[in-house]
């Protein structure tokens, strides 16, 4: 029983990898909209089913206030977060992108000597270093590099998402739910993106407005995924799978953009990919 539930997960965490692979063929499809609009739309989505399961569910809108500071900082963190990596996915190869954006788990380590006050282990430094190192191979920061400045927003932005994890983290030990984080940060992240939309909205066709609703649903079909995932098996098992993202993210955007990734970009890919797999042997021996 237990294996097949090991394996329900390790599949719906593959669907989840998938979807947000989808969510960022999507995003570029959308075409030259402001990265704000797109971000909007991703999560105004969630935020509609959020609030439908809080309603089906029957469950209270109240929250501690000793945890509003939290609810603030994650919510800013994943709005960041979000932009970051949309500006990267309309500008860098759909690889380049994900791949930056999963340098989410490694920094989520990091900020947990912050939110959760855990010691940080020399194995574990040495990982994050040597993801970071990767991470370097697929920015390539020289001012020849005509893609710095969008490498850079999506590193940026897979930091924000580290930390807003660490957040969440820390929040659910303090007895939030995660279906109201999940409605605070997506309503919080769509009122703070109307300003940027007012300063540079642009109107959309049709079609980008099918892609943007696209963008929310896979975003969506990805969260839920992944909640369910961690439902069936713990993190240590199962969570090296989320990194096929790679693989569905490099293949689409070879089939639909033409995306080919350069050898130093590809070189990154597997120095990330293989510290995230010695940190997830890691957390094995650890538990």
């Amino acid at each position: 029983m237990k294996l097949k539930k090991k394996n329900l997960g390790i599949l719906l965490i593959i669907l989840s990898a998938f979807c947000f692979a989808l969510m960022n063929m999507f995003v570029r499809l959308s075409g030259d909209l402001p990265t704000p609009e797109k971000g909007f739309f991703r999560n105004l989505i969630a935020f509609v089913f959020a609030l439908v399961i809080m309603l089906k569910d029957r469950r209270d809108f109240h929250f501690q206030k000793k945890n509003l500071p939290l609810l603030i900082g994650r919510s800013l963190a994943g709005t960041l977060g979000v932009l970051g990596n949309f500006y990267a996915v309309d500008r860098l190869a759909l690889g380049d992108a994900s791949i930056l954006n999963k340098m989410s788990p490694f920094f989520a380590v990091a900020f947990s000597l912050i939110f959760l006050k855990e010691r940080l282990k020399l194995t574990q430094a040495l990982i994050l270093f040597g993801a970071f190192i990767g991470a370097m191979f697929v920015v390539k920061p020289s001012f020849a590099n005509a893609e710095l400045f969008p490498s850079i927003c999506g590193f940026a932005g897979g930091a924000a998402a580290g930390a807003a994890y660490a957040m969440v983290r820390a929040l659910g030990k303090r007895g939030e739910k995660g279906s109201f984080i999940v409605l605070f940060f997506s309503g919080f992240s769509c009122l703070s993106m109307v300003p940027l939309m007012l300063f540079s909205f642009k109107p959309f066709t049709p079609y980008q407005l099918l892609m943007l609703v696209l963008a929310g649903l896979s975003a969506a079909g990805g969260q839920f995924s992944i909640t369910a995932a961690y439902t069936c098996a713990p993190a240590r098992e199962i969570s090296i799978y989320d990194y096929s993202q790679i693989i569905f993210a490099s293949g689409l955007g070879f089939f639909v953009f033409a995306d080919i990734p350069d050898p130093f970009s590809l070189i990154g890919y597997l120095i990330i990919v293989a510290m995230a797999f010695v940190m997830f042997i890691y957390n094995q021996k650890k538990e």
